[in-house]
C-alpha cells in the first residue's frame, strides 16, 4: 500500500487529493485559494467534514506546508515519509509527452519551454512541484500531461492549413486540453457498458466553464475541439470558442485595441458571459430563462448549436457511437443543456433519451437513454485526480 499525492497547482490555488493505493481510497482532499494574498483560504476534508481557515498565504511554498501540516495535525498520516509519490498536473506537454513521466531536471526544463504555449499554466505547475519536491525529499514526482491524451491524433486532424513551416518553425498545431478527463470518462463508461474501451466508439463531452468535446476511437482520442490553445471549440463560459479569426483584426481597428486585448475580450468576455450580458454560469441563465429573458434563452440556444455540431462531425468521422458521455460541472449537473444538444442531435443518431430520467440527475453515474436507444447516453462524474495517482503509481512501479 502506498499514499499518493495528486496535486493540481493554478497561479494562485492548489487543488489536492491524498489517495491509499492501490485501493484508490480518499484519504483527504481540499484546496488552497487566493495564494499571494493576505486573505488566503484553506479547506481540507476531515471525517467527511470540511474545515476552513483564512491567513496569510503569501506563496506556494507557505500552501504546501499548510496542507502537509494539516495531513499530520488531523492525523491523516502519522508521517510525512507515508507519501511515497507526488502526481503534478501539467497542462502543457507539447509534442514531447504523449504520457505521463517521472519529473527529472530535464523533464521540468522541458516544461518550462513549453511554458510559452501555457504561460499562465505550465510556471504555476512547476512552482507547486518545486514547493512540494522540497518538502517531501523523499517522495519521487510524476507530471501527468492534459494534451497527452491527444497525441494520438494524425497530422491531418491535428494541422492548421497554415503555411507548413509555422507547425515546422514553431509548432502551431492542435494540441487538445482536458485529456486527463477525457481519457478518464471514456474508459469508465467502457466499463459501465459492460465492454473493453477497445471496442467502443464514445464522444466525450467535458463540460464546464472551460468546455471541450473529444472522439474517442478504442481508447484512443482521435479529435478533440480545443485547439493550440483552450480558446478554441465550443462557446465556454467566458470565452468565445471557435470564431473568424478576421474578427480580431476588424476589432482591433473598430476599439483601437491592440491584438492581446481582443484576445482577452475572447478568453474573458464572450461566451455565455458575453452572450447573455449576465453570467458565466450556467445556473444563473437558467434562472434567467425561467424569468422570462430572452438574451439568456439564446445564449442557451447558441451554446446547445455549437456542442450538438461538434457531436455531429464526430458522429460522422467515427463513423458509428457508441455512447455520448457527459462530465465536467455543466455536463454533470445542468439537465436542460443536455437535454437542448441532445434535442438536436436525436434524430441523426437515433438517440433515445429518458428525459424524465434526465431531469433528476446530476453529478452521479447513470445511462439516460432508453434500452432500444441506437447510441447510449450516460452521465459520469470525472476524476482526473485519480487518473494522477493511478499513473503516478504505474510510472513509479509502487
Amino acid at each position: 500500500m502506498s499514499k499518493i499525492m495528486a496535486v493540481n497547482a493554478g497561479s494562485s490555488s492548489l487543488k489536492f487529493q491524498l489517495f491509499e493505493m492501490p485501493s484508490e481510497e480518499v484519504l483527504t482532499s481540499g484546496v488552497v485559494e487566493r495564494i499571494g494574498f493576505k486573505d488566503g483560504i484553506f479547506t481540507i476534508k476531515v471525517n467527511g467534514e470540511k474545515v476552513t481557515s483564512t491567513q496569510a498565504i503569501i506563496d506556494h511554498k507557505v500552501a504546501v506546508e499548510l496542507v502537509l501540516e494539516a495531513l499530520i495535525k488531523f492525523n491523516v498520516v502519522s508521517s510525512l515519509d507515508e507519501i511515497k509519490g507526488v502526481g503534478h498536473r501539467v497542462v502543457h506537454g507539447g509534442e514531447k509527452y504523449a504520457s505521463s513521466v517521472e519529473i527529472t531536471h530535464e523533464v521540468e526544463s522541458a516544461v518550462i519551454e513549453l511554458s510559452e504555449l501555457a504561460p499562465l499554466h505550465n510556471p504555476a505547475n512547476m512552482v507547486g512541484y518545486r514547493a512540494f519536491k522540497k518538502a517531501l525529499p523523499g517522495a519521487r514526482h510524476v507530471a501527468v500531461f492534459d494534451t497527452a491524451f491527444h497525441q494520438t491524433m494524425t497530422d491531418d486532424i491535428y494541422l492548421y492549413p497554415l503555411p507548413y513551416e509555422y507547425y515546422q518553425e514553431y509548432k502551431i498545431r492542435r494540441y487538445g486540453f482536458h485529456g486527463t478527463s477525457h481519457f478518464f470518462v471514456s474508459n469508465r463508461v467502457a466499463n459501465l457498458m459492460g465492454k473493453d474501451v477497445k471496442d467502443v466508439n464514445v464522444i466525450t463531452c467535458h463540460l464546464g466553464n472551460g468546455a471541450s468535446l473529444s472522439a474517442v476511437k478504442g481508447g484512443k482520442s482521435v479529435n478533440t475541439s480545443m485547439g493550440f490553445t483552450p480558446l478554441a471549440g465550443i462557446m465556454m463560459g467566458t470565452r468565445s470558442g471557435d470564431i473568424d479569426p478576421a474578427i480580431i483584426t476588424y476589432l482591433m481597428r473598430k476599439n483601437h485595441k491592440t491584438a492581446e486585448e481582443i484576445i482577452d475580450v475572447l478568453n474573458k468576455k464572450s461566451g455565455m458571459l458575453g452572450v447573455s450580458g449576465l453570467s458565466s454560469d450556467a445556473r444563473d441563465i437558467d434562472t434567467a430563462i425561467k424569468e422570462g429573458n430572452s438574451r439568456a434563452l439564446l445564449t442557451r440556444k447558441l451554446y446547445a448549436n455549437r456542442v450538438a455540431q461538434t457531436i455531429g462531425s464526430y458522429f460522422v468521422q467515427l463513423g458509428h457511437v457508441d455512447a455520448i458521455v457527459f462530465t465536467g460541472g455543466l455536463g454533470e449537473n445542468d439537465v436542460a443543456v443536455r437535454a437542448s444538444i441532445l434535442e438536436l442531435v436525436e434524430e441523426a443518431m437515433q438517440i433515445k433519451l429518458d428525459y424524465e430520467l434526465n431531469n433528476s440527475v446530476r453529478g452521479k453515474e447513470v445511462c439516460l437513454s432508453k434500452s432500444d436507444s441506437k447510441v447510449q447516453v450516460w452521465v459520469v462524474p470525472t476524476n482526473e485526480e485519480l487518473v494522477i495517482a493511478q499513473d503516478t503509481v504505474t510510472i513509479l512501479g509502487l
